[in-house]
């Protein structure tokens, strides 16, 4: 294990049909595999067409517990919420536009 501390995510994706509320220690490898059918079930099925907005927690529990929160939420207050934590901060513009799926494939 690394000395180094990593920090947990709370993440929001805009999908195919509707968001997907997940959590990480590592965002850009998460966003990676949702857009290569190998994230949950949910962005298999609604490939991701953007990362919305991701929160640093300090570790999973916390992560988890927001994440439980969040998926509480309706759609427009998922998307308030990620209007706030947008990902510039954490996350490089060149990673949030790799997401490029090819549905006729699956």
């Amino acid at each position: 294990m690394s000395a180094e501390k990593r920090s947990w995510y709370v993440y929001l994706l805009e999908c195919q049909r509707g968001t997907y509320v997940g959590i990480t220690n590592d965002l850009a490898k998460r966003y990676r595999a949702h857009c290569e059918g190998k994230g949950a079930r949910y962005t298999r099925a609604n490939p991701p067409r953007g990362l919305l907005g991701a929160q640093p927690f300090a570790d999973r529990a916390a992560a988890s517990r927001a994440e439980y929160a969040l998926k509480q939420q309706r759609p427009e207050q998922k998307r308030r919420w990620a209007a706030a934590w947008r990902c510039s901060d954490t996350w490089d513009n060149e990673e949030k536009n790799t997401c490029h799926v090819d549905v006729s494939q699956r």
